[in-house]
């Protein structure tokens, strides 16, 4: 008799598979990879619906997203204005928006498997660094539920002075510059990388061990061509949901 791989069984294989390489160096994107929303999008329309901002800014923020929706806008753009926006608003409150979006909107939706992982090779001894294009207000409070040091983030920002947000940027880590990002934090060797989009490629083709995880159909396309190990983990709200329906089938 065969026997089916539980997802627990699956999940194991994954994280055993990784941590036997004895990582010393590990970089990872955040949204799509450790939890599956995009915390930046979200908290983007969190903003807009909770007035966070001015009426002006939530004005012309509205059609200049929908213009990147449909490629009008350039993705480094967009990531810089979702931060910039802030211009004027009180670090502190955003800190708190931040944690409580997060918690409310994303934490349910964190990959477990990822989060052990995360913790595993903590344990062992690797330096783990996050690069994200979201704001570093929402990324910091999601790593808070990782086993990521705060000062080895590096997220979309601007500079704050006197406790305010400005906008002038400081850094946008996407694409080709989150390899920049990284560089500039003195990190130029990696032996793994973990990402779900185009933006990754770059961070993944530097990595000794490329991983993919939960990713966009073009990045699985270039998986598939390079040979690199993929994973789909599951969500914890996919979980309890199945558990649910486990529970009522028996």
């Amino acid at each position: 008799m065969v026997q089916l791989e539980t997802l627990a069984d699956r999940e194991s294989r994954f994280i055993e598979s990784v941590l036997r390489l004895k990582l010393r160096l590990a970089a990872f994107d955040c949204d799509g990879t450790l939890w599956a929303p995009d915390a930046g999008e979200g908290f983007f329309y969190w903003e807009l619906d909770h007035h966070l901002v001015s009426d002006e800014v939530e004005r012309s923020a509205r059609p200049r997203y929908a213009d990147y929706r449909v490629g009008k806008v350039s993705e480094d753009d967009m990531c810089g204005e979702m931060v910039s926006m802030n211009q004027g608003l009180s670090e502190a409150d955003l800190e708190r928006e931040a944690e409580l979006y997060f918690e409310q909107r994303v934490s349910p939706q964190i990959f477990p498997a990822m989060q052990k992982l995360v913790a595993g090779l903590a344990d062992s001894g690797c330096e783990l660094w996050a690069v994200s294009s979201t704001n570093e207000w929402v990324i910091r409070a999601g790593l808070r539920r990782f086993a990521i040091p705060q000062d080895h983030i590096l997220a979309a920002a601007v500079v704050i002075e006197n406790g305010r947000a400005t906008d002038r940027l400081l850094r946008v880590p996407s694409g080709a510059a989150k390899l920049k990002a990284l560089e500039s934090a003195g990190v130029t060797f990696f032996d793994a990388a973990f990402g779900n989009s185009k933006w990754d490629r770059a961070m993944l083709e530097r990595a000794a061990h490329p991983f993919v995880i939960n990713p966009f159909p073009d990045l699985e396309r270039v998986a598939a061509e390079k040979g690199w190990p993929v994973f789909f983990p599951d969500t914890r709200a996919q979980r309890a949901a199945s558990s649910r329906a486990d529970a009522h089938a028996e």
